[in-house]
């Protein structure tokens, strides 16, 4: 083992707009270290961080967040409310169902139930 995930990383042009966005889905304060840097530290999860950067996002993200919900429906419609966009739609496998979403950036993710 070289080491443990010390915080998992979002770049983004608004990082107050987005630790509070994600504060809200994922529950825990958002934090300022300074103007350009921000936090969440999610109950029982790793911190969640929001750096500022110049450009703007170009492609689909290679790494997204599931979040483990308890009703699919209702989840989407509160991410929704929270300023979330919601992409095709519900899939269903036997390894459960998920929604894709954007979160107010435009970076994906999902609320999943696993079966």
């Amino acid at each position: 083992m070289i080491g443990r995930i010390d915080e998992v990383v979002f770049d983004c042009a608004n990082p107050p707009a987005l630790a509070a966005f994600w504060a809200q889905v994922l529950g825990g304060e958002a934090t300022a270290r300074d103007d350009d840097w921000w936090y969440v530290d999610p109950p029982g999860w790793t911190r969640v961080a929001f750096q500022r950067v110049p450009e703007g996002k170009a492609a689909k993200n290679r790494v997204h967040l599931d979040v483990e919900v308890a009703d699919l429906v209702e989840a989407t419609a509160q991410a929704e409310a929270l300023g979330a966009t919601r992409v095709g739609d519900l899939h269903v496998d036997t390894a459960g169902s998920f929604q894709v979403l954007l979160d107010v950036e435009g970076n994906e993710w999902c609320v999943v139930k696993p079966s």
